[in-house]
């Protein structure tokens, strides 16, 4: 049985799977499924694909309909229950559609995350001060703003706890864009840079042909870089060979080669209606 920590989004998606695995093994199509909870097909789809809460008693008839046994049922059962308990991020349902909900819910699960950014730091890496310059660029109300703001905070819970990894991969334009102020822009890479000690963090930017890395020390891997305090660039390549440029990537301790100063003085142009999740 799945841990109820996981999230009412990935138990509803978990018991979907349950329930379609129960249907199809014993020869019966969605629609004589849905005749028995007096339902359509199309119900009967979005249980098995966990979109929507899940009555009880819907459970309850379709596991009787099955022939499923006392043991079997009640754990599916407890998996509804857990199911249908709404998720921390509910209390913001009225400023957010129906598919950042799920979003919200399937990342308040995952163990990592890999995000790709063009535009802006990504969302889990924002300061409270940046998170709001970037909101105050699109459409969002003013009057719900600053509540986007703390869901925002509440969703970098989980990885400034440590329980989340993330690999972001960051185009240089967005580390170079002042969104709000040049104070907030410094702010805003202080704040990177001092995640760079994470061990659950990677950060990639590219920048044309280059590739710049923030990144903590992974043991165990190739990806953990060199010692603390020094910085590694990649070898030349062989003549005839086509060259991805260098790389540095930054470790723990006070490097000797430090990441390219970034200046405000060059504003990138902002598409409005992106914003970074």
């Amino acid at each position: 049985m799945p841990e109820p920590t996981e999230g009412p989004t990935v138990l509803r998606i978990l018991l979907g799977i349950q329930l379609r695995r129960l249907r199809e093994s014993r020869g019966i199509t969605a629609q004589e499924a849905a005749r028995a909870i007096r339902g359509s097909e199309s119900k009967i789809s979005r249980i098995e694909l966990g979109r929507n809460a899940i009555r009880e008693i819907d459970v309850l008839d379709l596991l009787t309909y099955y022939g499923v046994g006392a043991v079997e049922r009640e754990q599916l059962l407890s998996l509804a229950e857990q199911a249908n308990r709404p998720g921390w991020w509910h209390r913001y349902n009225d400023i957010l559609p129906d598919w950042f909900q799920s979003y919200v819910g399937m990342e308040e699960a995952a163990n990592s995350i890999r995000i790709y950014e063009p535009q802006f730091i990504p969302g889990l890496l924002q300061t409270h001060e940046y998170a709001a310059a970037v909101l105050a660029v699109g459409d969002i109300p003013v009057s719900e703003a600053e509540r986007h703001v703390i869901l925002r905070k509440e969703r970098q819970r989980r990885f400034t706890e440590g329980r989340l990894k993330l690999w972001a991969i960051v185009e240089e334009t967005a580390l170079r864009r002042p969104i709000g102020s040049a104070e907030i822009l410094r702010d805003q890479l202080r704040y990177l840079l001092s995640l760079s000690s994470r061990q659950g963090l990677t950060m990639d930017t590219p920048e044309g042909n280059s590739r710049r890395s923030w990144s903590g020390p992974r043991r165990g891997s190739g990806l953990a870089g060199p010692p603390a305090g020094r910085a590694r660039q990649s070898r030349s390549p062989r003549p005839g060979r086509p060259t991805a440029g260098p790389a540095v990537r930054i470790t723990p301790g006070r490097p000797s080669s430090g990441p390219r100063r970034y200046s405000p003085a060059r504003p990138e142009p902002v598409n409005p209606g992106k914003q970074p999740r």
